[in-house]
């Protein structure tokens, strides 16, 4: 199977007001609907529901997932680097969001 690269940007706009699914590093997954995305990638979704080890953790209603901005070279020496939390996001097939599975 091989990847092919996707522009980022337009991928977002065309996933917004869809069904998604963000899964973080840290292996959280929100699966709802994107309302947003900003030129610095942070993602504000709605009627969102937390899924933790695959385990229903309960809704959440609005939530904003945020990217970490880069630092200054200077502020780099004072903080730890940060980096983007988010592993992916994908759209939600309709046959999957109707049917709730995961």
């Amino acid at each position: 199977m091989s990847l092919v690269p996707v522009n980022p940007k337009p991928y977002l706009n065309d996933l917004t007001g869809k069904p998604v699914v963000c899964r973080l590093k840290w292996g959280m997954e929100y699966k709802g609907y994107l309302v947003s995305a900003d030129s610095y990638m942070n993602l504000q979704l709605a009627s969102t529901e937390e899924w933790i080890d695959g385990q229903f953790s309960g809704n959440l209603g609005e939530v904003l997932i945020r990217k970490e901005r880069p630092r200054a070279p200077r502020e780099r020496s004072r903080r730890l680097r940060r980096c983007n939390n988010v592993l992916y996001l994908r759209g939600v097939p309709e046959e999957e969001e109707e049917g709730g599975a995961s």
